[in-house]
């Protein structure tokens, strides 16, 4: 096979020669597989490879996704040059963030049989990443591994593992581990502080953070920005809001500024509130400040409007947060198009949702269930079918709340037998339905006074491990009530009510609502009388 080379309108071939100097230039301008390339011929000359580039170059393999070239470069550093804690620990880290804690395991055993000491920063990057997965148990082994290898645990270890002691409900040993710190002459700074803030406070020991807010300057740190915004943001979200003032003044007493997060925690707690007036006022006060308002702050506001029914004006705030520099985002565009197709506004969500593209702002999984929903209900049927096309289409995956909304609407309209299938989708999907997804089934087989199918369906969702709820079995009941068989129907209730499954209220609501019972356990007695004598 010939290939006949253009030679007007091709570009000269150059030839690099590979170089350390070519080597760290490919790397630093990010041309990685080029580095690479460089580096192999180099070391096949004699070259021993330089660690520090090294090290760089499996970052950028590590952060371009491309693991199996990362190893390789340390490969090549291992058996041609001289790879140091830091080599290793770039690799450990990596792994870690790529969740292959075993893998990061390995290197750590790997680097030891080399006759390297794993550092405080290797113990650490081990303790952060499997604290951050849940994996406490194990991190706590890991501290353990540290001392028995006689290196020394810092401020940030104890950190680490403190925070996500708390994050777990453990407060007590939280403290306990704090107490280990001291012991060790290790003094906490405001990281440690500030988890320990919040702790507390989700704990609703609100009084007590407050306290050690304040007793921060006599243990040698100075409260910031974060502790009191995590102490405001408590006080206001349990309706304290002299206690918030306090704070806010002692805030600015101390010379800490307020950021955009604590004007944010106002204007969310006063429009919770229904103080939508003061909360405006606060934007202006923190704009007045200098300060650039984000979504988060713009959200409630959009919210608060949406809930009293001034769409207009909830509609307008999107315009006024871009020319105050602030771009919605898609929680803010989700707020207005549940709002509008709450309100029977289909068509004007419709034509926001269709624009969202050229906001920069795509749909996403949430605005497409919302708008799916709102064109059903509106008898747009193929429109809302389309859109779920559209939505897979674009690579958005369907969620939970997709597949029951649209379980809803097909049972909604009678169409059972499809629901049924979508919920057999649902689960190859990867989705376990859950019994709101079940429920909805059960309800629309009630009212098609499909019975027999009911119960099936019933029967299918214990053995498939989901729990049938009071719910569940009162949709059956009035299913079999309404289908004609109201005495068969109060059977079942009071069968359930004795097995204390339906509540008290509930069994007098149903007695009420087929009142043939008293007339069935007479025949039921007078039957039982009969079979005793």
């Amino acid at each position: 096979m010939h290939i006949h080379r253009n030679t007007e309108t091709s570009t000269p071939m150059t030839v690099t020669t590979p170089n350390r100097e070519t080597h760290q230039r490919s790397c630093k301008a990010g041309k990685y597989n080029e580095s690479l390339y460089f580096l192999e011929c180099m070391v096949n000359k004699g070259y021993k490879p330089d660690v520090i580039l090294c090290t760089k170059l499996m970052k950028g393999f590590f952060n371009s996704k491309n693991i199996e070239k990362a190893i390789r470069v340390m490969e090549i550093l291992e058996l041609h040059g001289e790879p140091d804690v830091f080599a290793y620990n770039a690799v450990i880290s990596a792994f870690c963030k790529a969740n292959q804690i075993e893998s990061a395991t390995r290197v750590v055993n790997r680097m030891k049989a080399r006759g390297f000491s794993p550092d405080v920063v290797t113990y650490n990057i081990m303790i952060g990443s499997l604290c951050s997965r849940g994996k406490l148990e194990l991190a706590m082994k890991v501290l353990d591994q540290l001392v028995e290898d006689n290196c020394k645990p810092t401020v940030i270890t104890y950190t680490i593992l403190i925070e996500a002691t708390i994050l777990e409900g453990g407060f007590n040993e939280a403290m306990k581990l704090l107490d280990e710190m001291l012991s060790r002459g290790l003094r906490p700074d405001m990281y440690t502080y500030n988890a320990i803030i919040r702790g507390m406070c989700r704990e609703g020991m609100v009084d007590r953070a407050f306290e050690l807010v304040r007793s921060l300057t006599s243990r040698g740190c100075e409260p910031d920005v974060i502790s009191y915004n995590t102490l405001l943001r408590a006080f206001l979200s349990r309706g304290k809001w002299e206690d918030g003032e306090k704070l806010v003044t002692e805030m600015f007493s101390k010379g800490c500024e307020p950021n955009v997060v604590t004007y944010s925690i106002l204007i969310s707690s006063l429009c919770r509130d229904g103080k939508v007036t003061e909360a405006v006022h606060v934007l202006k006060v923190m704009m007045e400040k200098g300060l650039t308002p984000d979504s988060y702050s713009y959200d409630p506001l959009i919210s608060a409007f949406c809930k009293e029914g001034r769409l207009d004006l909830a509609i307008g705030f999107l315009d006024y947060m871009i020319s105050n520099g602030c771009l919605p985002d898609i929680v803010n565009y989700n707020t207005i198009l549940a709002a509008l197709c709450k309100n029977g506004n289909a068509d004007q969500a419709l034509e926001i949702f269709d624009k969202l593209g050229e906001t920069g702002c795509p749909p996403n999984v949430s605005s497409y269930n919302t708008m799916i929903s709102a064109l059903w209900s509106s008898g747009d049927r193929s429109r809302a079918l389309k859109m779920v096309s559209e939505m897979v289409k674009k690579g958005i995956d369907p969620d939970e709340i997709t597949y029951n909304s649209l379980i809803s609407c097909l049972c909604r309209d009678g169409i059972v037998d499809e629901a049924i299938a979508l919920l057999a989708d649902m689960e190859y999907s990867g989705f376990r339905p859950n019994v709101i997804s079940y429920n909805i089934v059960l309800l629309g087989l009630c009212k098609a006074h499909r019975i027999d199918d009911a119960i099936e369906v019933l029967a299918e969702m214990v053995k498939k491990g989901c729990h049938p709820n009071e719910t569940s079995y009162i949709l059956l009941v009035e299913g079999i009530g309404f289908a004609g068989w109201r005495a068969e129907a109060m059977e079942l209730a009071n069968s359930l009510a004795a097995m204390d499954v339906i509540s008290e209220d509930s069994f007098k609501r149903l007695n009420k609502t087929f009142p043939m019972l008293d007339a069935y356990k007479e025949l039921i007695h007078t039957e039982i009388k009969k079979s005793l004598q």
